[in-house]
């Protein structure tokens, strides 16, 4: 299976992703903890069906030692015990933030708050951001039909 565009190799497109992994990065730098920011990434890539992103997470969070079990479990988090409380808040908000244009009026004031009791005002930046940066990779990757599977850890940075 090839991908529509071969985004890795056009030259525009290298412009374009200079400015998002850039955004990345400074989320990536954040007090946002890192365990967090791989499941939101997974999460987010589930939801939006990006097999190169879902790859992608999966196989980094493995190496930065996060287990088997909580991988597996991140599409079922709600019925999961073995997330924290705060972790649970940031995949709510993922959903949400992921699902905007489903529901009316966005993400609710419940996730919101309940994002807010766990995490300070500088790590809700890094969330929200977070959120919408791997929205655009996710887009990137779903429109171009970009294939999964082949992912090397570190492969890109």
């Amino acid at each position: 299976m090839d991908a529509r565009l071969n985004l890795f190799g056009s030259q525009q497109a290298a412009k374009i992703f200079k400015h998002i992994v850039a955004a990345d990065k400074v989320v990536g730098e954040s007090s946002l903890p890192a365990a967090t920011q791989e499941l939101v990434r997974l999460r987010a890539s589930q939801i939006n069906g990006c097999g190169f992103c879902t790859d992608m997470h999966t196989k980094e969070a493995a190496h930065a030692g996060e287990t088997s079990v909580r991988l597996n479990l991140v599409a079922a988090w709600r019925e999961a015990t073995v997330f924290t409380d705060a972790e649970r808040a940031a995949l709510e908000l993922a959903e949400q933030g992921t699902r905007i244009a489903d529901a009316a009026g966005g993400v609710t004031d419940e996730a919101w708050d309940n994002a807010a009791k766990h995490y300070d005002e500088e790590q809700l930046v890094a969330l929200v951001s977070l959120i919408a940066v791997i929205n655009t990779f996710n887009r990137l990757n779903v429109m171009v039909q970009q294939p999964a599977g082949d992912y090397k850890v570190g492969m890109f940075g």
